[in-house]
């Protein structure tokens, strides 16, 4: 583990160190509060053993900076007190210290704390990889690995603020699989499940790198792209109609026989107040232009300004 010790005191420093050296662990060390916190953001330890009497930010403060440090991960603190009384080791537990040891430190006291502490940030660990884990999974949809509505609704959010702040242009496709239903009705929800996740993996393996596709829901996709134009934006979306139709994935209810796709694309232009959700509504009639047109194609709003 990578340990930090903060102490004014020369000669309880050096103890400190040469034992949690001495254990094998590397230890990072700092003079005062402030350098301590420095070196806190820097190295990101383990463990943190600070001494609770400091000039300046003091041990209970810097407790009080490391559990209010936004950033992920867990550090496991020590605080250091001389005196050794219960009225400073609940402050300093209130502050958000994991345990402590009164001065001069034992050798065989910090060994005991550094085990504690090494289960400890290693189930925090493990918490924190089962939260991410849970965290992806709210944002995917499980049949085809694609982003959800929950992951679109995030990520367009975050690209429509940049887009209006830096003046970029982006676009926005809905998609739809023709006849769908009739093809559920004639091959089972078995196929039409192996269909949906066979068009996705397509359209995913069709778009540009910073381009994203999203399941909407049922047999919709929505494709957001980044840096696009609307004329550029439909080439895209027209390659990718295109490759889902080469899938020839047959079905006796669409156009030529085979599983096709129907498009609707809006595109968001700098300076224009136009909302998310305007541009889905945009590209939501776009589709159902596509649709009344006898599908298998690719249209625009009747309005794009």
């Amino acid at each position: 583990m990578k340990i930090l010790v903060v102490d004014d005191e020369l000669g309880s420093r050096l103890v400190v160190q040469a034992a949690v050296e001495r254990l094998g662990h590397e230890c990072v060390a700092a003079t005062d509060g402030e350098e301590g916190w420095l070196r806190f953001v820097e190295e990101e330890p383990d463990v943190l053993v600070a001494d609770c009497m400091m000039p300046g930010l003091d041990g209970l403060e810097l407790c009080r900076k490391v559990r209010a440090d936004p950033r992920p991960g867990y550090t496991y603190i020590v605080l250091v007190t001389v005196l050794g009384q219960r009225e400073d080791i609940l402050r300093g537990m209130e502050a958000g210290a994991d345990d402590y040891l009164v001065k001069p430190v034992d050798p065989f006291d910090l060994q005991s704390r550094l085990i504690a502490a090494k289960r400890v940030t290693a189930l925090q660990a493990e918490l924190a990889r089962y939260r991410a884990e849970l965290a992806e999974q709210a944002r995917t949809d499980a049949l085809t690995g694609l982003g959800n509505r929950r992951a679109l609704e995030e990520d367009l959010k975050t690209l429509h603020a940049r887009s209006q702040r830096y003046g970029r242009r982006y676009c926005v496709a809905m998609c739809d699989v023709d006849h769908f239903k009739a093809y559920n009705d004639t091959y089972g929800h078995r196929a039409g499940d192996e269909a949906l996740a066979a068009v996705a993996a397509r359209i995913s393996a069709m778009v540009r790198s910073g381009d994203d596709v999203y399941r909407y829901g049922g047999e919709e996709f929505l494709l957001v792209l980044p840096e696009q134009s609307l004329e550029s934006g439909l080439v895209a979306v027209e390659r990718v109609r295109a490759v889902v139709e080469q899938l020839a994935i047959p079905h006796a209810a669409g156009p030529g026989g085979v599983l096709t796709l129907s498009a609707g694309i809006a595109a968001f232009c700098p300076g224009e107040k136009t909302t998310p959700a305007d541009l889905l509504v945009q590209a939501d009639a776009a589709l159902y232009r596509a649709k009344s047109a006898g599908r298998n194609r690719v249209a625009v709003p009747d309005v794009q300004r």
